[in-house]
């Protein structure tokens, strides 16, 4: 009773809650609900779905091409994850340390920009800057006295260091901006008593800053985490023929199964082992950063 008189109290709220909670049933939880059903179909427009039970994910877990992406997946996602977590850190505190304002603030924007881009147009602007004719990378390794071009975008040894360099020069200025948010809003009382203590620059950084951005840190590790296994734009536009095999991810594999091949059973049961890894990866990520506790 006092749950209904709380929920009529408060009715105005709860009706403007409706639209958005109809919004996630019929756009998310719906067709999360119906992928789970067709992973588990011999899926077909027309005609009969029958069950097939578990043999579309068995199937999945057959296929080498999925363990394939599975490790590029992993390479690359960790790649960016380590990396990209490390110089947005340096950045910051690189940047937090310049005195003058309008270049602090030029830096910022600059480096913030790559990430308000689709990937369309950062993969198509890192590929024409990796041309081996008329590309300006290898125009200044040709300045520097490098023999011959290097084609960064068919060679297998360099396809998946391009693609973690590019996935973290793209989202860095952005984490950066987190850390240097956080940054401004310690006590600079701190900073004045280690200074009146003796404490160096790098040791006010070292105890001061980086204590201060344990939490923003934790945040940015799970956003990362949960982005690992779901990364395909970037790989579906900077992709070739000649480094395919070494950059295809999971999400990439899903899609040939299911609007190259039409295989929508197996797709979809590829999909949800997705999810469930990445659930996994969070909750011991969890555990491992202790986000829990601040």
């Amino acid at each position: 009773m006092a749950a209904l008189k709380a929920v009529w109290r408060y009715k105005t709220l709860y009706l403007m809650m409706l639209p958005i909670l109809a919004y996630f049933c019929l756009f998310s939880f719906y067709p999360l609900i119906r992928g789970f059903i067709i992973s588990f179909q011999n899926f077909r427009l027309i005609g009969n779905r029958p069950f097939v039970g578990f043999d579309n994910y068995a199937a999945v877990l057959r296929d080498t091409a999925f363990w394939d992406a599975f490790q590029n997946t992993l390479i690359i996602g960790v790649g960016s994850l380590v990396i990209g977590f490390v110089m947005p850190i340096i950045l910051a505190l690189s940047l937090n340390e310049v005195m003058s304002t309008w270049f602090k603030k030029v830096t910022q924007m600059v480096v913030y920009l790559p990430h308000l881009f689709s990937w369309v147009v950062v993969g198509g602007m890192w590929i024409m800057m990796l041309s081996p004719d008329t590309g300006i990378v290898n125009q200044i390794l040709l300045a520097f006295g490098t023999d011959k071009p290097i084609g960064f975008m068919s060679s297998s040894f360099y396809a998946r260091g391009v693609m973690i360099f590019t996935s973290v020069w793209k989202e860095m200025g952005f984490t950066c901006i987190l850390y240097l948010a956080a940054i401004v809003s310690i006590n600079p009382a701190l900073y004045e008593a280690a200074k009146i203590d003796g404490a160096s620059r790098w040791q006010a950084v070292r105890y001061i800053t980086l204590p201060s951005l344990l939490s923003t840190m934790k945040v940015v590790i799970m956003l990362n985490v949960l982005s690992i296994l779901r990364m395909f734009d970037q790989i579906f536009v900077m992709r070739n023929g000649a480094i395919a095999r070494k950059v295809d991810v999971i999400m990439m594999y899903t899609y040939q199964k299911g609007i190259l091949e039409f295989k929508i059973g197996i797709a979809t049961a590829a999909g949800f082992l997705v999810i469930f890894a990445t659930l996994i990866i969070t909750f011991a990520t969890r555990f491992l950063i202790r986000y829990d506790e601040g």
